[in-house]
C-alpha cells in the first residue's frame, strides 16, 4: 500500500512538472509572438506627412516608399525597432559605456574602458554641430524609433530575460551607432600598435624591429605605386641571439597568437568599368568583414521616394541599413553603387604628456602650461552599486596609457572629434554618378574607410571616405611622441585636392581589401595603421586580371575563392623538411600534405595541416624576439602589428645563425620542430591526423549576444547552426567563427534586377519571426540570390494622425 502511494504521488508529480514546463513554454511561445514586429494591416504614425508603405518579401526585405525621404526616415527608425531594439540598444551603450547598467557587473571592464573615451559627451556635441536638416533627419528617425518600441504588445524578449526595461532613443544615440563603427574598425580606441612598437624599439635594436614588421611585396598588390623593398635581414653586428641572454616569456602562445590568426575587421570590395561588362554599366561587389551575430549587423532595405535627380523622377535605393541609422550604407540607386573596405591607415596618435613638475594637474602645450581636464563619469551597474571614475583629459585627448619610460599618454583620435560624425552618407543615395560620389568621399563624418564606386555609364573610383584626415607634421606617426613644441604634431585636416583618388584605371579594374594601396606622398597622408598582408588583394586583383568579361554571377565567385595561395609556398617547405624523414608520424604528416589542393574547403586535411605547419614556424621564429619584449614589457603582445610573413619567410630561407633560437642546432632542427609540434597536437585527438579536417575547426558560431547566458540546448533556439565554412583569412572568402562576410553584394547599378545579395544571422531578433534567420543558408552555401526583394509576403501601411 504504501509502494503504491509513493508511485502515485511520484506520478502527480510528474504531470505537474510536465504541466509546469508546459506552462512555461506556452508563456514563452505567448512573450515572443506578442513581441514580433507589425507586418500587416495599419498603423498611425504621429510623425508622418504622408502615408508610408512596408513591404517585406519572404526574406524581410523591407521595401520602404513613401512621398520624402524625411518619411521614409521616421518609417525605416519604426521597422529597426521593431524588428531588433535590443541590438540597436546594445549598439548605442557600447561606446557609451553603458553595458553595465543593462546586463551586470560582467560587463563593468569593457564600460570603464569605453567611458574613459567619454563619447557621449562627444556625440552630443556633434549633434548640436549638425547642419539643421541633419539634426532634423535624425529626430525624425528618432520619432520613428520610439514609436516603433511603443506599438510592440510587450517590449522585446532580451528585456524580459535580463529583468530590465529599454529605455527611449534619443537623436545622439545613432552617432553614437557610429562611433561604434570607429571602435571597431579602429582598434577599439585603445592604439595598441603604437604602443607595441615603441615597446619593441625599447627592447630591440630599431633595425630588428623595422625588419619584424615590414611588409612583404612578394603579396603586396597597391593600386597604384611601387612595391615595397624587401626586408633587409640584420647583420650580426646588430644583433645576434648567440650572444644575447637567454629571455624567458610567461606565456609565449598568449604573446604570438594573435599574430598568426587575428581576425581583424576588414573587406574586400573590387569595380570593373563598363567596357568588360555587357550591359555597358560598371559591375561592384563588396563584402564587408565584421564579427557575426543574431541579428547580422546590417538590415536589408529597398528606399522608394520621389526625386527629380533619378531615372524617372523615382529614386529607387537598395542595400543594407544600420539599425540605430537611418542611412543605406552600401547599395546602389540605379545610377551609382557603392561599397566599403577598411582603410588601416592611421588614424590614432598616442602624444606624450609633459607635466608641470611643480603642479601635476598642468601640462605643458605649445602655448605655455595648461591646466588637465577632469571628468566624473559615473557608471551604473544593474544589481550593484555604481561604479565611479575620473577621467582626464588634455586639448589632443584623453589621458589613457603610458609611455615605455612612464610618461603618461593621450589619445589623438578621428573618432574622438565631435567633426567626424555626421550624415552625410546618406547623400550617395542621391549620387548621379562616380564623380560626385568621389566627391562627397571627403565630406562624410564615419571612420576613414576605402570608398569604391561604380556607375550606370561604366565608370568605376576608388578614394578614401571621411572627412577627418590628419595633417602630421614634426613626428613620427608609428609611436607615441612630443607634441608640446609649436607647429608639431596635427597641424590640421587634409583639403579634397589632398585625397588619394582614382577614376577610370586602364584596365578598368579596383580592388581593395585592406591592403596598402597607395605609395609616396598619398602613404604618407593617410599613414599605416596596420595593412593587411596583401595576399587577399593579391589574388582578387589576379582573379579579375583572369577575365575579360564579367557578370554579378562572376564577382561572387572571386568573393567566393578559397585558393591557399600564400600557403602553397609553406606546404613545399613543408614537404621539403620532411623529404627525409623516417619517423612514422612524420611520414604520415607528409603524406597527408603532399597531395595538395590548394583549398580552404570544409572537408581539406591538407589545408588545415599546412596552415598548423605556417603557424608553428612563425611562433618558433619570433619567439626569441617576442620573449625578450615580453621580459621588460609583461603586457606585450602583437596584435594589431601585422603579419609577419615578410620577415618569417627571408629568415627560414636566408637561414642566418644569428637570428636563430639558440634552443636549435640549424634552422631544419626549427622546422622539424614546428612538424613534430603539429603532429603532437592535432594527432593526439580522435582519429588522429587523418581526421583533422578545416571544417572541424572553422566554424559558423554565428550566436545571439545572450546566448552564453542560457543552457546550451536553449541557446541553440536562438543561434544559426553551428556549420563547418570554407574560407580563411588570407583568401576571398573570409571565414572564422563568428567572423567573416557581414553581407556579399554584387551589382551593376541600373541592373540591380539583376543583382545578388547575401547576409546571414536574418533579419529579425525574434525566433518566432519569419525573418528569424532568413537567408543565412544561402549565405553559408554561397548561393546565389536576388539583391532586389521578392514578391510582397507582407504590407504594412504607416498612415499619418489626421
Amino acid at each position: 500500500m504504501r509502494r503504491e502511494t509513493v508511485w502515485r504521488w511520484a506520478r502527480r508529480l510528474l504531470v505537474a512538472l510536465v504541466l509546469l514546463v508546459l506552462a512555461a513554454g506556452i508563456g514563452v511561445w505567448v512573450l515572443l509572438a506578442r513581441g514580433r514586429a507589425a507586418l500587416d494591416g495599419e498603423v498611425v504614425a504621429r510623425g508622418l506627412n504622408a502615408p508610408v508603405s512596408v513591404q517585406r518579401d519572404a526574406l524581410g526585405t523591407a521595401t520602404l516608399e513613401g512621398k520624402t525621404r524625411d518619411d521614409l526616415s521616421y518609417a525605416l527608425g519604426y521597422v529597426h525597432a521593431q524588428e531588433r531594439y535590443f541590438s540597436m540598444d546594445l549598439m548605442r551603450r557600447l561606446p557609451a559605456g553603458e553595458l553595465s547598467a543593462l546586463v551586470g557587473k560582467a560587463a563593468l571592464p569593457t564600460d570603464i574602458a569605453h567611458r574613459r573615451l567619454r563619447l557621449r559627451a562627444v556625440v552630443a556635441q556633434a549633434y548640436a554641430q549638425l547642419p539643421a536638416d541633419q539634426r532634423r533627419t535624425l529626430d525624425r528617425y528618432r520619432d520613428g524609433v520610439n514609436a516603433g518600441l511603443g506599438d510592440l504588445a510587450v517590449r522585446p524578449w532580451e528585456y524580459f530575460l535580463l529583468g530590465t526595461r529599454p529605455q527611449p532613443w534619443r537623436s545622439e544615440d545613432s552617432l553614437l551607432v557610429i562611433a561604434g563603427m570607429y571602435l571597431d574598425l579602429n582598434s577599439d580606441g585603445r592604439n595598441t600598435r603604437e604602443l607595441r612598437i615603441a615597446q619593441m624599439r625599447a627592447a630591440l635594436p630599431r633595425a630588428v624591429v623595422d625588419f619584424l614588421l615590414a611588409p612583404d611585396p612578394d603579396w603586396e598588390a597597391p593600386l597604384t605605386g611601387t612595391l615595397s623593398r624587401q626586408p633587409v635581414v640584420p647583420d650580426a653586428a646588430t644583433f645576434d641571439l648567440r650572444h644575447q641572454a637567454t629571455a624567458k616569456g610567461r606565456d609565449l602562445a598568449a604573446v604570438l597568437a594573435p599574430a598568426l590568426d587575428d581576425a581583424r575587421p576588414g573587406s574586400n570590395s573590387f569595380a570593373v568599368a563598363g567596357a568588360l561588362t555587357g550591359s555597358g554599366a560598371a559591375l561592384l561587389a563588396n563584402d564587408m568583414h565584421l564579427g557575426l551575430r543574431v541579428p547580422n549587423l546590417w538590415f536589408r532595405a529597398r528606399l522608394r521616394y520621389p526625386d527629380a535627380s533619378a531615372p524617372d523622377g523615382q529614386r529607387d535605393a537598395s542595400g543594407v541599413t544600420l539599425p540605430g541609422t537611418p542611412a543605406l550604407v552600401v547599395g546602389s540607386n540605379g545610377q551609382v553603387a557603392w561599397g566599403f573596405t577598411n582603410s588601416y591607415g592611421d588614424w590614432e596618435d598616442w602624444v606624450r604628456v609633459q607635466r608641470d613638475p611643480a603642479s601635476a594637474n598642468r601640462y605643458r602645450t605649445p602655448e605655455g602650461w595648461e591646466a588637465i581636464a577632469t571628468h566624473r563619469e559615473t557608471i551604473h551597474v544593474k544589481g550593484a552599486p555604481d561604479h565611479v571614475m575620473t577621467v582626464q583629459d588634455t586639448r589632443w585627448g584623453p589621458i589613457l596609457a603610458r609611455d615605455t619610460d612612464g610618461t603618461p599618454l593621450a589619445l589623438a583620435w578621428t573618432g574622438d572629434r565631435p567633426r567626424g560624425y555626421n550624415l552625410a552618407l546618406m547623400q550617395l543615395e542621391r549620387a548621379p554618378d562616380t564623380g560626385h560620389a568621389l566627391d562627397l568621399a571627403p565630406t562624410l563624418g564615419m571612420p576613414a574607410q576605402n570608398l569604391l564606386v561604380a556607375d550606370s555609364t561604366g565608370h568605376i573610383g576608388w578614394t578614401i571616405a571621411s572627412n577627418s584626415i590628419p595633417l602630421r607634421r614634426g613626428i613620427d606617426p608609428l609611436v607615441p611622441a612630443d607634441w608640446s613644441r609649436p607647429d608639431t604634431g596635427w597641424v590640421g585636416w587634409a583639403s579634397a585636392a589632398q585625397y588619394p583618388r582614382i577614376e577610370n584605371p586602364a584596365d578598368g579594374r579596383l580592388w581593395t581589401a585592406n591592403n596598402r594601396t597607395v605609395d609616396g606622398a598619398a602613404l604618407a597622408l593617410l599613414g599605416n595603421g596596420g595593412h593587411d598582408l596583401g595576399a587577399r588583394a593579391q589574388t582578387i586583383r589576379d582573379d579579375l586580371r583572369m577575365r575579360a568579361r564579367f557578370s554579378p554571377a562572376d564577382l561572387l565567385d572571386i568573393q567566393l575563392d578559397t585558393r591557399a595561395v600564400l600557403l602553397t609556398r609553406w606546404q613545399q617547405l613543408l614537404q621539403q623538411t620532411l623529404a627525409g624523414s623516417t619517423d612514422p608520424q612524420l611520414v604520415q604528416l607528409r603524406d597527408l600534405t603532399g597531395n595538395w589542393r590548394g583549398r580552404a574547403a570544409t572537408d581539406s586535411v591538407d589545408y588545415r595541416l599546412v596552415r598548423a605547419f605556417r603557424e608553428r614556424v612563425h611562433a618558433a621564429v619570433l619567439a626569441p624576439f617576442a620573449t625578450r619584449v615580453q621580459a621588460r614589457f609583461a603586457d606585450f603582445t602583437w596584435p594589431g602589428l601585422g603579419d609577419p610573413e615578410a620577415a618569417v619567410w627571408a629568415l627560414v630561407h636566408r637561414q642566418p645563425a644569428h637570428l636563430l633560437d639558440p634552443a636549435y642546432p640549424d634552422w631544419h632542427a626549427l622546422l622539424v620542430d614546428a612538424a613534430k609540434q603539429v603532429v603532437e597536437e592535432l594527432g593526439k585527438q580522435p582519429g588522429g591526423l587523418a581526421a583533422r579536417t578545416w571544417g572541424e575547426r572553422n566554424r559558423a558560431a554565428v550566436n545571439h549576444p545572450l546566448a552564453r547566458a542560457l543552457p546550451g540546448w536553449l541557446a541553440r533556439f536562438i543561434d544559426m547552426p553551428d556549420e563547418p565554412l570554407p574560407g580563411d583569412a588570407n583568401l576571398p572568402r573570409v571565414a572564422a567563427p563568428g567572423f567573416g562576410a557581414s553581407e556579399r553584394l554584387d551589382v551593376s547599378p541600373g541592373h540591380e534586377n539583376r543583382g545578388i545579395f547575401h547576409m546571414p544571422g536574418g533579419q529579425s531578433d525574434n525566433p518566432l519571426s519569419p525573418f528569424f534567420g532568413a537567408g543565412h543558408e544561402d549565405w553559408v552555401k554561397g548561393r546565389a540570390t536576388p539583391l532586389l526583394p521578392g514578391p510582397a509576403s507582407h504590407t504594412l501601411v504607416m498612415q499619418p494622425a489626421r
